[in-house]
């Protein structure tokens, strides 16, 4: 029992490290923890994805509400995929990567936006251009790292 448990945490490390180091956050859920990008612009809410409507792009599972919203994606992914690769916007403006909250989002300047959580959120919300401008600055040098 406690070899399975030490298995279990270990695979638990490498998810954790692995998809800190990816170019787009995702968790065994897939991209933003299962949610449907393209909802967050139709709907106006996070809605959550449905594993057999799926599309594998840059390396990550992304899951959608319907075939529409998947069709859309298909034809502009950079259109909808969130900035940062789905890393907290904030975290990525202070020069680090942080995984985010599906519920925790913005849409500025037609660009989704996602932050580690509600608190975080308000945060950035206070100064989203500067923030937005610092952050568009220093991903590519933090993109790839841990």
């Amino acid at each position: 029992m406690s070899r399975l448990v030490f298995l279990f945490f270990i695979a638990l490390i490498n998810v954790t490290v692995n998809a800190q180091k990816a170019e787009v956050f995702s968790t065994p859920a897939g991209a933003i923890k299962g949610y449907d990008p393209v909802a967050y612009f139709t709907v106006g809410k996070p809605v959550k994805g449905d594993p057999k409507i799926s599309f594998h792009w840059n390396d990550v599972d992304w899951y959608f509400s319907s075939q529409e919203n998947l069709n859309a994606f298909k034809s502009s992914p950079k259109k909808y995929a969130p900035q940062f690769g789905g890393y907290c916007a904030y975290g990525v403006s202070d020069n680090h990567k942080a995984p985010t909250d599906p519920n925790a989002w913005t849409i500025v300047d037609g660009k989704l936006y996602l932050n580690y959580n509600i608190d975080v959120r308000e945060l950035w919300s206070k100064d989203k251009p500067m923030l937005i401008k610092k952050a568009n600055d220093l991903w590519p040098t933090i993109k790839n790292k841990e």
